[in-house]
């Protein structure tokens, strides 16, 4: 397996994020060096992390891209949601930059309008009962109706800017199991929420909590149009 250190892979994501080159390059092949290089370390965060076979390639570059843009104080940890898996796949991923390591992998529900095995429909909409894609921030805990819960924050205007409004959250939920799986072909689904196993429910969310990056990925070509993000960095895509 190809490695880089993990300080290495930190001072090139950095530095790559400024989208600055040595100024004997032409304007000409910049692009053509930018995309080689950004896909590069893009490469090389995913193998390190080992995420073959469990996460796509393209939903880790897209968080990847939104890590380097999106004011988040806690870098140290990444969070995707993929939801381009069914719902009867472990499908949320806990990163540690830091030490490249994944942290927790498993279930997650979608909103019970965003479909059914599949989440396929998304909105910002109140009283959709459907999930939002895009970038979150992690904000505080509390205890609610569903027990102890995390507030998140969604950081792209228009795509999942009412959240927090809507009550978006992360908390515990009993029909997210593998034994509601084996009763009905499916997990359970929620208002929105992207809802957890109860026994991961706390240790998952004292991880995330107070100011890291969620991505909540679909491969969804309306959201990736929609997205400001992408208007401003698909001309770097690999």
């Amino acid at each position: 397996m190809f490695r880089i250190t993990t300080l290495c892979s930190i001072l090139l994501l950095f530095s790559f994020s400024s989208r600055t080159l040595p100024a004997k390059y032409s304007e000409d092949i910049i692009p053509k060096l930018y995309v080689s290089e950004a896909a590069w370390v893009a490469t090389a965060w995913y193998s390190d992390l080992g995420l073959e076979g469990l996460l796509p390639f393209e939903a880790f570059q897209q968080a990847l891209q939104g890590y380097q843009t999106f004011d988040h104080p806690k870098k140290e940890i990444l969070t995707i949601i993929d939801y381009s898996k069914p719902s009867t796949e472990e499908r949320m991923f806990v990163l540690d930059m830091e030490n490249q390591e994944i942290l927790f992998q498993t279930l997650v529900a979608h909103g019970q309008n965003s479909g059914g095995n599949y989440a396929t429909s998304f909105s910002n909409r109140h009283g959709s009962f459907q999930s939002s894609l895009g970038f979150f921030r992690t904000a505080h805990t509390y205890q609610g109706g569903n027990g102890y819960s995390l507030v998140i924050e969604g950081l792209e205007k228009g795509i999942n800017d009412q959240a927090r409004p809507r009550a978006v959250v992360i908390h515990g939920a009993d029909y997210c199991t593998t034994d509601f799986i084996n009763q009905h072909g499916r997990l359970g689904r929620s208002h929105g929420c992207p809802a957890l196993p109860r026994e991961l429910n706390q240790a998952i969310i004292d991880t995330i909590k107070d100011g890291s990056l969620l991505y909540i990925y679909a491969d969804n070509e309306e959201y990736e149009l929609s997205s400001a993000l992408f208007d401003e960095t698909s001309k770097w895509a690999n």
